[in-house]
């Protein structure tokens, strides 16, 4: 195969680039407590190779600043300041920058590219993109039609009956994969990978159809409207070729021809339909909607400075809402109103603005693109306009395997033609934070396992405690160890101490029971009786027995059975 001299120096990052992208989703090992922690420490690990790869082109690397990198530095700066300012854990900091650095090095190094090697790796993150979702899509029909094959080490078995989850064990996540492999087939087919029109057109329609199938599988609600997404765009862009443009017109008739033939398989046998029972529950999701509500409401108690970076779930489990979602949520599954909330709106309007500056000039570089560029470009900028729907109804972009493409995508729309007042990208700058992601993931593999020995022990493990007490010194996952410690140790002083460090991570009841026992132990019985004030709030049949216990009419009554003498903030909690 004869190519450019400057295409076969771009040869090894692509592959480099498939691989970072549809190895992490394909990955099904994972040990609790996080069942997609492996996916994405081995996206990181994958995009910082590709980064090393990439350091041979450091003298052709040249490009600016982006608004979204000045973005992307204003929230990895919120998350190494909020210990600072809001006591959130180092660990959880430095997770959150970690992954918001990672995403800012993969986007500017794409960003720099020359664009040959920008056409060559553009056409390698379709690729990547488009193996990920037929495969998962495989992968799905597997979890559904024939669940006992999975095994858990190469196929991950669904939780959830009736239902797909891929390898990242989430439906809403799976069916963002597989409108990403839509997009990625639409990309190929039209710049004739396949050689010939006829191939290009019947391989498209089979594959669309298979991922809009594998959809109806996941039964996302959010999926569902995607594929109306690809429809317009097959509606919109008359760029596109007439075939591909009708494929796209009919992806909404593959979604419900998949449905029909789920739906017969379904009531051939004693099956269920998962997306039949999820549809019956309403389009929309009652909780979601409570939960935006609940935190439009805390925007507006803290409307200047926000509740601070990570800061979320433990203001919003802290605040009087009677009206509140009984699930326990740490995200508000909205990006815009999540980033708003948790930096307030000086900071975060500046954060959103940047990341609408940045999507506004992917677009205008889609438009004023011609040929197989534009093709490409527009592709590229489907899979950040799919995800970025997604990520106004769940927060995928939290992920790594979703976040770094999604970057890989905004920087190679960056810049595409050449432009006045661009810099040389250092070769060592460019392979340092490759090293950094790919030592990092490594490290963060092996930091994690310690907190694996508290919740699945080896056969010769040391006694909870000690195996506690090692964890709590994890560089990434602390958090995880404290809510060991907080749960499993009496009530008292170290109890507390745990427990109010991992309440910034996600509170549940098991926790919130631990958590005000632990503060009526150490002498702040109306601190403790706050925080059952608020676990009654979510009606959790959990906690009945403990709260059932004021029905016996001791004298005195425990401690959770009096309301607190008065309301306290969250900030007076942490």
């Amino acid at each position: 195969m004869n190519l450019p001299e400057e295409t076969q120096a771009g040869v090894l990052p692509s592959l480099l680039a498939v691989v970072a992208c549809a190895a992490p989703p394909l990955l099904a090992i994972n040990f609790t407590p996080s069942a997609t922690l492996f996916n994405q420490l081995l996206a990181i690990a994958g995009w910082g190779g590709l980064l090393i790869a990439a350091a041979a082109l450091a003298p052709r690397l040249h490009g600016r600043v982006s608004p979204a990198s000045w973005a992307l530095c204003l929230m990895a700066l919120s998350a190494l300041s909020s210990p600072w300012l809001n006591a959130l854990p180092w660990s959880l900091a430095l997770s959150s920058a970690a992954l918001l650095l990672s995403a800012l090095a993969v986007m500017s190094v794409a960003a720099a590219l020359p664009a040959a090697h920008k056409r060559l790796w553009l056409k390698a993150l379709m690729w990547g993109i488009l193996l990920a979702g037929v495969s998962s899509a495989l992968i799905s029909l597997v979890q559904v039609l024939a669940p006992d094959i999975a095994d858990g080490r190469w196929i991950a078995r669904s939780g959830i009956p009736g239902r797909a989850v891929g390898n990242i064990r989430q439906p809403n996540h799976l069916a963002s994969l597989l409108i990403w492999a839509c997009v990625a087939a639409v990309a190929l087919a039209e710049i004739q990978v396949w050689k010939s029109q006829r191939r290009a057109v019947l391989a498209l329609a089979a594959v669309l159809q298979l991922l809009s199938l594998a959809t109806v599988l996941s039964a996302s609600r959010t999926g569902m409207l995607a594929v109306f997404m690809l429809a317009a765009w097959g509606g919109l862009d008359r760029r596109l070729s007439r075939l591909t443009r009708l494929l796209l017109l009919a992806s909404p008739l593959m979604l419900a021809f998949g449905w029909m033939l789920v739906s017969l398989w379904a009531s051939l046998g004693q099956h269920t339909f998962g997306a039949e029972a999820r549809l019956a529950e309403g389009a929309g999701s009652p909780s979601r909607l409570a939960i935006i509500s609940n935190t439009w409401a805390l925007l507006k108690q803290h409307p200047w400075a926000g509740v601070g970076w990570g800061e979320f779930n433990l203001a919003w489990s802290m605040t009087p809402f009677p009206d509140r979602p009984v699930a326990f949520f740490d995200h508000c599954h909205n990006l815009p109103l999540q980033i708003l909330a948790e930096l307030g709106w000086p900071l975060g309007l500046t954060v959103l603005g940047l990341l609408a500056w940045a999507l506004w000039q992917a677009f205008a570089a889609s438009r004023r693109a011609n040929g197989q560029d534009a093709v490409l470009l527009r592709s590229a900028f489907m899979l950040l306009l799919t995800i970025g729907l997604h990520s106004l109804l769940e927060y995928p972009l939290w992920y790594a395997y979703f976040l770094l493409p999604a970057a890989f995508a905004l920087g190679l729309s960056q810049g595409w033609t050449a432009s006045p007042n661009v810099r040389r990208l250092p070769a060592v700058l460019v392979q340092l934070a490759g090293m950094l992601m790919l030592g990092g993931a490594a490290y963060a593999v092996r930091d994690y396992m310690s907190v694996v020995e508290v919740y699945a022990p080896s056969a010769n493990a040391a006694p909870l405690e000690q195996r506690i007490q090692r964890a709590q010194q994890s560089t990434f996952f602390a958090a995880q160890a404290d809510y060991a410690a907080a749960t499993s140790l009496p009530p008292g002083i170290a109890a507390l101490a745990a427990a109010r460090r991992t309440v910034h991570q996600l509170i549940d009841v098991r926790l919130m029971m631990a958590w005000a026992n632990s503060l009526h132990a150490a002498g702040q019985t109306d601190q403790a009786r706050y925080v059952v004030q608020r676990l009654q709030e979510f009606h959790s049949a959990q906690a009945d027995d403990w709260l059932q216990l004021c029905a016996s009419h001791s004298d005195p009554q425990p401690f959770q059975c009096l309301p607190p003498s008065r309301a306290y903030g969250f900030k007076e909690l942490r």
